[in-house]
């Protein structure tokens, strides 16, 4: 975890050390795989550019998938003044301002590291929450930007993305090379790649639901208002009934990153939830209250 005022989580710097490791297992594998089948230098040129994509673009390509704007202290003046705010709470650096224009209300953190972050909110969440209520979403996202959790899940998210593509797409674009026991080497490498998305899947998820309830006490003890941050909480989820289902199923990709997830009703993701439950994280907010002396509005 980076150094800053936010409440240190060791089961959190736990989860994130095995997944890393696990991921870097599962990205040597699958590197190796492509290397034997694409030969050794097209090989070894996918590997280095997937890597060096997923650690420098990844951030990008988030905040592309919500056709998000950057914005500047004087176009969004109230926005910035929180997050300076919170970040000299904190004191950490402060990252770039994004605001994504959908109704869908919800905000996200990205990026590799606290240098080089940014924060996202879209205009339905600005429009829906009062001050102490956003102040408590953003102090949410900061949490996940100090503990250095948001580069961990980018970088997993990108390995299963580009694993999901070669199982979607790679048959088609598969060559003639074969093994030694006659397989089509684009099989094997289709096969791997169901292996790779799958083992990416599980792993995300499993840090995912985790690192929600460390940024939700993070955020709570350092701003003292578990109430506002349960608000929000409570505020969203229920708003995202009213969302056209055709909105959330676009916006579904990023909920692994997002501050409350974005579910249509017969969504598999409901079922697999990157987040854990509503009454789960107000249960947590109440007891980080009644540690703080601060009663639950």
């Amino acid at each position: 975890m980076a150094k800053t005022r936010f409440r240190s989580d060791g089961g959190l710097t736990a989860r994130m050390g095995v997944v890393t490791f696990l991921l870097g297992a599962v990205y040597v594998g699958f590197g190796a795989v492509l290397v034997y089948y694409s030969g050794p230098v097209l090989g070894i040129v996918i590997v280095v550019a997937l890597a060096w994509a997923q650690w420098y673009f990844s951030d990008k390509l988030a905040l592309a998938s919500m056709r998000a704007r950057e914005v500047t202290p004087e176009q969004a003046p109230e926005l910035h003044g929180v997050i300076d705010r919170l970040c000299a709470l904190a004191d950490m650096p402060k990252p770039r301002v994004h605001i994504a224009d959908t109704d869908l209300p919800n905000a996200f953190a990205t990026g590799r590291s606290p240098q080089h972050s940014s924060i996202c909110v879209t205009t339905g969440i600005l429009q829906r929450l009062s001050a102490e209520e956003l102040e408590g979403v953003l102090s949410h996202e900061l949490a996940h930007v100090a503990n250095r959790d948001v580069a961990i899940m980018t970088v997993a998210s990108a390995l299963g993305l580009l694993a999901g593509f070669i199982t979607r797409w790679g048959l088609y674009f598969g060559g003639g090379r074969r093994d030694s026991n006659g397989a089509p080497a684009m099989l094997v490498i289709w096969v791997v790649s169901i292996v790779v998305y799958a083992i990416s899947f599980l792993l995300t998820r499993a840090l995912s639901r985790y690192r929600e309830l460390s940024a939700d006490r993070s955020a709570a003890y350092l701003t003292g208002k578990p109430s506002a941050l349960a608000s929000a909480l409570v505020k969203i989820s229920g708003d995202m009934g009213r969302i056209p289902t055709k909105d959330l199923r676009q916006a579904e990709a990023m909920n692994a990153f997002f501050f409350a997830p974005a579910f249509s009703r017969d969504s598999l993701s409901a079922l697999i939830s990157t987040h854990p439950s509503t009454e789960r994280r107000l249960q947590q907010l109440s007891s980080v209250a009644a540690d703080l002396g601060r009663p639950m509005q």
